[in-house]
């Protein structure tokens, strides 16, 4: 049979080993469990005949060898039938053999051959990016010496379509009657063969340079086609420009920035970009399209301030990011005292120009004034301006501020919640047991002027945080969600939590709705990475801690995370490369410390290792789990056991009771896992993971 490119001989090659085609144990017919490759290779074929117009030809061998190179000789015709335009090996547990027949004759053959062909081994698709000719299909997760292989004959990250069942002590491949929602990858059989047969065809179309089948649009249409996931009724609240004559008035256009987010965020149907992400354009000289783009909404709010004195003139203007075209604008002249008064109006407006409906209830918190004392007001912004910069200075500068508004005014909302954020934020400068206190008495001080308060259920997660409470944060977190369902900080803080304690489908389901409302901080940015690393996928987590990285490749945290990962997929070179940089630039630094001693340790110089810790990274280590974790796989892996075991556990009282990561995932903790003392952990671990309640 031929191809349908002239030259070759077959469209698709499928190789396996002969043992992942065998009837499995304890399955008949009917449930799916044998001759895996088999079936795949029927469903594959039934789904390419609805994919493609012309008839895909599929080489499959239903009797492959299965022994070692040295009983066979090579087939001959085998050459000819690997002349193929895609190369699909069904990666298990036992394909990653260097000594096996498929490993050597086929996968390693292809890749050889296809990298002299007329295509090469890379093509570039029809919608611009580029892919390989080798197509893996993953029934099993790897180890890192098996996914090492396989990099170093492609020559880069295994990139396929996953055919995994994971759930707590199974890693087998998935089956056509099994449970997504049970699966811990939520992956559904049928639509892995889908995306296996779409694959395949995007390939082939890049082969043969077409473009794919596409359906005529209007113009509006294909502008927003091409920038996916846009949500229709999208906004981003650009940072107010401050055109005063006093650049320190910079805080009140930062202030109403902020306002006018948080008045947006109560529109029900409104997807609005959180503060942090918006912040990220301070300054900017992208285009408005361009800034849409970047976080993936249509709708972009700009505008400026000028205040001097008591006197304001502010300007806004609502633009549409599609067609590039002002919907709304306006220039709003007063005093300070009608500052509320202008937010209220710039939201309403928006509101209107995008035709959506407000109820009574959302127009009361539009038009709610938390503060109404002027200067109280300013006193507030100015505060909120000074703890993003999080000095011990700006800290105290804000407490003075908060409370002298407290003497002022008396109780309120606001300056209660902005007092605990500051022995919150405080806590981590100068952690005092007083700081845990002044949370709580903030909180409850909330409560008194309003029970439901979301602010009130923030503060005593963050109090819970404190007291290593992972469970009862979790649950006032939710109470906070319950009451401000955008909160963003709150959603972090949860995501985090979720990852340490291994609930890693509440982690990627808060995850997804936290990355489209705060695409832009770094600490969001980094968490896709971080699930990805307790959940074992350390080539995804390589790839997301490295656009962290790129981000900013000067931060001594941002490149010690990403050669931490590397560690863990074993590319030595490329970490120690940018740990010695770090060492270089920033050697003062714990990101320094903690770079040197894994790589003295990994290059077996124990004593520069042990040289290496620092009273500053065992201070840290006490309160905060990754820095606990980070001592006990540094000395796991010089061989300090007692040591090793004493920062786990101290890991553990801080929250991070993942666990499949402590039994299976981690390859640091190799050294220590056959103790008795780690195997009495691990069942107090495993008691408290199974109860954690998300």
């Amino acid at each position: 049979m031929s191809s349908i490119i002239e030259g070759y001989n077959y469209d698709i090659f499928i190789s396996y080993r002969q043992k992942d085609n065998l009837p499995s144990p304890g399955y008949g017919r009917q449930g799916g469990g044998d001759r895996w490759v088999s079936e795949f290779v029927e469903a594959l074929k039934t789904e390419l005949e609805s994919t493609f117009k012309e008839e895909i030809s599929v080489y499959f061998d239903i009797n492959p060898h299965n022994g070692l190179l040295e009983t066979h000789d090579v087939d001959e015709s085998l050459k000819e039938k690997l002349k193929c335009l895609v190369f699909i090996p069904i990666i298990s547990r036992t394909y990653c053999d260097p000594k096996s027949f498929a490993w050597e004759h086929e996968f390693k053959a292809f890749v050889e051959q296809a990298s002299k062909d007329q295509f090469g081994l890379k093509v570039k698709l029809p919608n611009g990016n580029v892919a390989g000719r080798v197509l893996p299909v993953r029934i099993h997760d790897l180890d890192f010496r098996d996914n090492q292989e396989c990099e170093s004959v492609l020559g880069g990250i295994i990139r396929g379509v996953d055919f995994i069942y994971k759930e707590s002590g199974f890693n087998r491949p998935l089956k056509p009657d099994d449970d997504e929602k049970i699966n811990i990858n939520k992956t559904k059989y049928r639509n892995q063969i889908s995306k296996v047969a779409l694959a395949v065809k995007e390939i082939i179309s890049g082969l043969k340079n077409e473009p794919l089948e596409t359906f005529p649009k209007s113009k509006e249409a294909l502008l927003i086609e091409d920038k996916p996931h846009i949500k229709e009724k999208s906004i981003i609240v650009l940072p107010f420009e401050n055109i005063s004559p006093d650049p320190d008035q910079e805080y009140f256009s930062d202030g109403l920035t902020d306002e006018i987010i948080t008045d947006l965020s109560h529109i029900h149907d409104l997807l609005v970009i959180s503060r942090s992400s918006a912040m990220t354009f301070k300054g900017t000289k992208k285009t408005i399209p361009e800034i849409a783009q970047a976080v993936k909404v249509r709708y972009v709010l700009e505008g400026s301030v000028r205040k001097v004195g008591n006197n304001l003139r502010i300007t806004a203007q609502l633009i549409d990011s599609v067609t590039d075209t002002h919907l709304w604008a306006e220039k709003f002249s007063g005093t300070l005292d009608d500052i509320f008064e202008i937010q209220e109006n710039v939201s309403l407006s928006i509101a209107g120009a995008l035709k959506l409906k407000l109820s009574p209830q959302t127009e009361s918190l539009i038009s709610y004034r938390p503060i109404e004392n002027i200067s109280v007001y300013e006193f507030h912004l100015k505060v909120r301006h000074e703890i993003y910069h999080f000095t011990e200075k700006g800290l105290e500068h804000g407490l003075e501020l908060i409370n002298k508004g407290l003497e002022i005014i008396g109780g309120n909302e606001l300056l209660y919640n902005t007092l605990g954020l500051i022995y919150f934020l405080y806590d981590g400068i100068k952690p005092l047991k007083s700081n845990l206190t002044k949370i709580n008495e903030c909180a409850q001080n909330i409560f008194r002027l309003n029970p439901e308060s979301p602010y009130g259920h923030y503060l005593l997660g963050s109090s819970h945080l404190l007291n290593k409470n992972s469970q009862l944060a979790v649950r006032e977190f939710s109470k906070c969600l319950s009451g401000d369902p955008t909160n963003p900080d709150c959603m972090l803080q949860l995501v985090r939590i979720y990852c340490n304690a291994g609930k890693n489908n509440a982690a990627k389901e808060l995850l997804e709705k936290l990355l489209v409302l705060d695409p832009l901080n770094a600490i969001t940015f980094s968490l896709p990475g971080y699930l990805q690393l307790v959940n074992g996928e350390f080539d995804a987590a390589v790839d997301s801690y490295k656009k962290m990285y790129l981000i900013d490749p000067e931060s001594p945290i941002f490149r010690w995370f990403y050669a931490w990962v590397l560690l863990y997929v074993r590319n030595n070179r490329e970490a120690f490369r940018i740990i010695d940089q770090t060492n270089t630039d920033s050697p003062n630094t714990l990101f320094a410390s903690y770079g040197m001693l894994f790589k003295n340790a990994l290059s077996h110089r124990k004593a520069e290792a042990m040289g290496c810790i620092t009273h500053e990274m065992e201070e840290a280590a006490k309160r905060v789990e990754y820095h606990s974790r980070a001592l006990a796989q540094g000395y796991a892996i010089l061989g300090e056991k007692d040591k090793a075991l004493n920062w786990l556990e101290n890991c553990i009282n801080c929250g991070f009771i993942n666990y499949p990561y402590y039994t299976e995932i981690d390859p640091f903790l190799e050294n220590i896992r056959s103790e008795e003392r780690f195997r009495k952990l691990m069942e107090r671990v495993k008691y408290e993971w199974e109860n954690f309640e998300v």
